[in-house]
């Protein structure tokens, strides 16, 4: 069975409104033409607000409790170290795979996290999270011969987080010509009735450039070359899509979405030195740590400890608790009035001037309706996402202008874009209104299924 008409879903990762919808900046001429004529929407994204989990909560619309995805990596309850979330802890049903089930053919590339590929009604190309091009990250498997002979071996990510600025825009720009190159040939050579493909050059080049892009950064920075790049993607991106556009059936349901926003990150907050300042964390004595130095079980002593923390786009809070813990302390009696007086002091957090923050820790079972795998005791996140958080130590202040894992000019926002173009009027244009984001999926079913 296949659909009467197409859809192509274009994913741009971190894709704000202020840009695809209110005009700022140069580039996007042709997808903003396309948006004016959708039916748009303002994304709200899940908690947390990262790419993994965001993609998958939009196309299986479950939420990261009932995924059990809580980001990148995750820790096992008892240990310090951590594992990496792949496509194997994805059990919910996809929107591909109930395309499948219902016999139309899927096209899927660059979707978070798919690594390693599963197999689809028709093909795949793995994500961000492939460890490189020598690994299996096609299905199916021979796909990856013919790809490779018709463009060249997957690019998968760049090293964004590097001061050589140049050399990352070399690398940006080049990682998105292949996947273009890529995408364009598995469409226009191979047979789909659904193509989803998530471009993740967006997110790097707002991470590495945004702060000589965005006029209101507050370190921003004119650039005679860095201030051409984000606006350099965009036309790429515009004028790629145009032709690829021009070249898809007349009638093909054009889908445009990000995972969440972005925005300037004002600094970092050093959330281990600050959990240590507050008695909740020791070290153990003699521990000397340079700045930047990553946490490491052995410094820390676990007979003093309440919690410690992770650092990243937002802040995972862990309680040291007896009969969890190898070494846990608080005991399970005492374990309600620690978290809600952990948080009560993370929310009176304030700024390096004195300023006051918006702070929100939240325990998971708040968020979702269901806590699944291994979710951290506190979700934090500082002064509505504009602080990131730094779970490195040895910093001299707990407020670091840059960020402790390498320049990195943007942080994560709660609001990203979502916009239907059906050519053929079927869909009402409408004012932009909101959606969030684990609805999407609903909302892309009735685009796709009810056009068989």
């Amino acid at each position: 069975m296949e659909l009467a008409r197409r859809v192509f879903f274009l994913g741009l990762d971190s894709m704000p409104p202020k840009v695809l919808y209110e005009g700022m900046g140069e580039g996007f001429d042709y997808l903003r033409g396309i948006v004016e004529e959708s039916q748009r929407f303002l994304m709200r994204t899940c908690h947390p607000p990262i790419t993994v989990p965001a993609w998958m909560v939009m196309f299986t619309g479950k939420t990261p409790g009932e995924l059990g995805i809580y980001g990148f990596r995750h820790r096992r309850p008892g240990e310090f170290g951590y594992y990496i979330v792949n496509s194997r802890f994805i059990r919910a049903e996809t929107l591909w795979d109930k395309a499948g089930r219902d016999g139309l053919r899927v096209g899927v590339y660059g979707v978070p996290p798919t690594y390693p590929p599963k197999p689809v009604h028709g093909f795949m190309v793995t994500d961000f999270t492939t460890p490189g091009p020598e690994k299996p990250y096609t299905f199916p498997p021979w796909l990856r011969r013919e790809l490779e002979q018709a463009t060249e071996p997957t690019i998968f990510d760049i090293l964004y987080r590097s001061s050589d600025k140049d050399k990352v825009a070399r690398e940006l720009f080049r990682m998105l010509s292949n996947h273009q190159r890529q995408v364009e040939y598995l469409a226009t050579r191979k047979q789909w009735d659904l193509f989803l493909y998530v471009e993740i050059a967006v997110d790097r080049a707002h991470h590495a450039f945004w702060k000589y892009f965005d006029h209101g950064h507050p370190r921003y920075e004119q650039h005679p070359r860095y201030s051409s790049v984000i606006p350099e993607l965009y036309r790429r991106i515009d004028e790629w899509f145009e032709k690829l556009h021009r070249r898809l059936p007349r009638d093909t349901v054009i889908v445009i979405a990000s995972d969440h926003g972005i925005k300037p990150m004002k600094g970092a907050f050093v959330m281990n030195q600050w959990l240590a300042e507050q008695g909740y964390l020791k070290l153990k004595p003699g521990v000397e740590a340079k700045p930047g130095t990553d946490l490491r079980e052995d410094m820390i002593d676990w007979d003093s400890t309440v919690a410690w923390a992770w650092g990243g786009y937002y802040s995972r809070v862990f309680i040291n608790l007896k009969g969890r813990e190898k070494r846990g302390i608080v005991e399970p009696k005492y374990y309600e009035e620690t978290v809600n007086q952990l948080r009560r002091d993370i929310e009176r957090i304030r700024g390096p001037s004195g300023e006051g923050w918006v702070n929100k820790a939240y325990r998971p079972q708040e968020l979702y309706p269901e806590v699944k795998g291994d979710p951290p005791d506190l979700m934090v996140y500082l002064d509505d996402l504009n602080w990131r958080p730094a779970g490195t130590i040895g910093w001299p202040t707990l407020y670091l202008s840059e960020n402790d894992r390498g320049p990195d000019d943007a942080v994560h926002d709660w609001i990203g874009v979502y916009a239907v173009y059906d050519p053929e009027g079927t869909l009402s244009k409408s004012d932009v209104g909101v959606m969030d984001i684990h609805r999407i999926r609903r909302h892309l079913e009735e685009i796709i299924f009810s056009r068989r």
